[in-house]
């Protein structure tokens, strides 16, 4: 038994049965992701951008070489002799830390969840921050353990982050 193609699609065929047509497909954007009516702002950039650069230092942080005494790579604590590029001290629990911040690969799917990442990660960075100068770096209640590198750093990133969801939120405005 051959079955002969004459120019019927699949949903004729079924319609014709008495079948129920198939649901249409959702428009689906330039980077191929459904657009469900949103479409791609500068702030989801943004947040995606802060996303990855967070997730590749908290895998660097377990790279030997990457960071510097990786033999004394500790839990948590002031113990942990580790340097992310010999600078930024570092500890497991600091190295995903920054692995959770990469969360913001997944608030850029959302305007909302993009300012949401971008000004509250900025505010819990700037907290780190205060932290980090209030803490003896020596004590066991520097449990990160952060150092002033960390701490000038810290001070950046928060500023960046709440700079850029301030600016992707107005710019996404602009462009409504």
């Amino acid at each position: 038994m051959s079955y002969e193609f004459k120019g019927r699609t699949r949903d004729r065929v079924e319609a014709e049965s008495g079948g129920r047509p198939r649901r249409q497909r959702e428009p689906r954007s330039r980077s191929g992701s459904l657009t469900r009516g949103e479409e791609r702002q500068p702030i989801h950039a943004f947040a995606a951008t802060m996303g990855l650069a967070f997730l590749l230092v908290g895998i660097a942080g377990f790279i030997p070489g990457v960071t510097t005494n990786y033999d004394e790579l500790k839990l948590a604590g002031p113990d942990s002799g580790a340097e992310l590029f010999g600078l930024f001290e570092v500890s497991v629990l600091h190295n995903i830390v920054h692995l959770l911040f990469g969360v913001g690969l997944l608030a850029a799917a959302r305007a909302t969840w993009s300012r949401l990442y971008l000004i509250g990660g900025g505010i819990v960075y700037l907290g780190v921050a205060v932290y980090g100068m209030l803490v003896d770096h020596d004590s066991d209640a520097n449990f990160i353990p952060v150092n002033d590198a960390d701490n000038a750093l810290h001070v950046g990133l928060a500023l960046l982050m709440i700079v850029l969801g301030i600016v992707g939120t107005r710019l996404s405005r602009t462009r409504a």
